[in-house]
């Protein structure tokens, strides 16, 4: 019966089922969180547990058909045998990240196409982060307090977790399709009634969940609206290729803009439902209690920033901040921050799939943004361009920028969304190649630049972030 219904409903919305499937996915996880806030708030840990893990696989089932399903329990029970039979060891961890990424790449390897295709391994990226996570927490757990950081305590486990409590935790509905990432502690904290703004009560987030249920809801409504005057397919015809250079340029600017929406969508409605639930409870600050730990999106940071930093700092967040915590920040014994990022973005590039789009698109990435910073520094030196960026013409600057902001952020994601060499280089090579152009002139120029609008006095090494 579900099947026919679902078949009706994709044609009427004219998406595919497997995209209309993920969606209801994502939404069913409100009625989930409002189970759970009025029928098992005060239930033992052991019945939240099975709730978690059953909805979750309920869901995958929905999803994924036959043994597809499989992957993510193999996945789970093998990272609790490990902290069990490992301990808190160094070992652990590096067979833990071994384990679970060569899992997923075999997963990405066995499944590719030419298309972006929603199967298993989709969950499975997600899914990999947070089992990789749970080794070092508990590794961490292990040390010192004073060896560890601020956000290592957070999340340290000071005993291993029970094969039921990580199922739940990895299975928890508002986090198992599409993210966002949390720690085991915060799950652990849910699960006993401590993320609430009325300590021992269910928390009052059902206006804060709404307020990002309504604005996810915008965006995949822009989306659906907008998305079929901008398909990918577009780049790869005739049509594309005989439109004036301008024209391909501005339609890169529009596609990229409205692509980004579906990513956008999702996450902000599946943070509502952690925020319902109560994961997303972030303490008080200033006398105002927050709910965006589980925030994988600053929107309005995102529509505004004229940076290509700006928009990578407010755009998969909770992913970001993973690859910093366990990546980047573990790397400081190569004693260069340069090295260290572009490790974690071959981390990062390699965790999303083996097509060359991803390594084209982090690559670029890398480079847009040391380009940028070296830019920053210029201005922020300079007497003139600094008195220039906070005069009158500042609101004419910005439209520049913007423009110029949304046409190289849509450069770089021509390959992501492409995947293979073929399709992004024929996009490329229609172009012109622009965006290597202008970053790598960019790049030569500024330090003459640099010379001549910087006084001697000012001048100073770039500092990266």
């Amino acid at each position: 019966m579900a099947a026919p219904l679902l078949e009706n409903l994709s044609e009427s919305l004219a998406a595919p089922e497997p995209a209309v499937r993920l969606l209801l996915s994502i939404l069913i996880g409100y009625p989930c969180a409002l189970v759970y806030r009025r029928f098992l708030f005060y239930q033992p840990a052991t019945v939240i547990h099975l709730f978690h893990t059953f909805s979750g696989l309920a869901l995958a089932a929905f999803n994924f058909a036959g043994p597809q399903i499989y992957h993510s329990a193999v996945c789970v029970v093998v990272q609790f045998l490990m902290l069990r039979l490992m301990g808190r060891t160094v070992t652990t961890v590096l067979s833990s990240f071994t384990f679970q990424m060569v899992y997923l790449l075999a997963g990405y390897y066995y499944t590719a196409t030419e298309e972006y295709d929603i199967k298993w391994t989709m969950p499975q990226c997600v899914l990999t982060l947070k089992l990789v996570g749970l080794s070092y927490d508990y590794y961490d757990g292990g040390k010192e307090p004073s060896q560890l950081t601020s956000e290592q305590k957070n999340s340290a486990l000071p005993s291993v977790p029970s094969l039921l409590e990580v199922c739940g935790f990895s299975y928890f509905y508002g986090g198992f399709l599409v993210g966002p990432q949390f720690t085991l502690r915060s799950y652990q904290k849910l699960v006993a009634g401590e993320l609430s703004d009325c300590p021992g009560k269910p928390p009052n987030s059902v206006i804060p969940a709404t307020k990002r249920f309504a604005l996810g809801f915008l965006c995949l409504v822009i989306y659906a609206i907008f998305s079929p005057y901008y398909p990918d397919s577009y780049f790869l015809t005739d049509e594309y290729d005989a439109q004036p250079f301008w024209y391909r340029c501005v339609f890169l600017l529009l596609w990229a803009k409205i692509i980004l929406y579906k990513y956008v969508s999702c996450w902000v409605i599946a943070e509502g439902v952690c925020i319902l639930s109560g994961l997303g409870y972030n303490g008080v600050v200033d006398g105002e209690h927050k709910w965006d730990a589980c925030a994988n999106m600053k929107v309005w940071v995102f529509e505004t920033t004229p940076l290509f930093g700006g928009t990578i700092s407010s755009f998969n967040i909770n992913t970001n901040a993973w690859a910093a915590r366990h990546v980047f920040k573990r790397l400081r014994f190569l004693g260069n921050k340069s090295l260290s990022h572009v490790a974690t973005l071959l981390f990062l590039t390699f965790w999303h799939g083996l097509h060359s789009g991803y390594l084209v698109c982090f690559s670029m990435e890398f480079f847009i943004i040391t380009v940028e910073r070296q830019a920053l520094a210029v201005v922020r030196d300079s007497p003139l361009l600094s008195k220039l960026a906070n005069s009158a013409f500042y609101p004419l600057i910005y439209v520049v920028q913007q423009f110029l902001h949304w046409l190289f952020m849509g450069y770089p994601l021509v390959p992501f969304c492409l995947f293979t060499y073929d399709k992004w280089l024929k996009v490329y090579s229609s172009i012109y190649f622009c965006g290597h152009v202008f970053f790598l002139l960019t790049f030569l120029i500024l330090p003459y630049i640099r010379k001549a609008m910087v006084p001697k006095k000012e001048r100073s090494p770039t500092k990266q972030d």
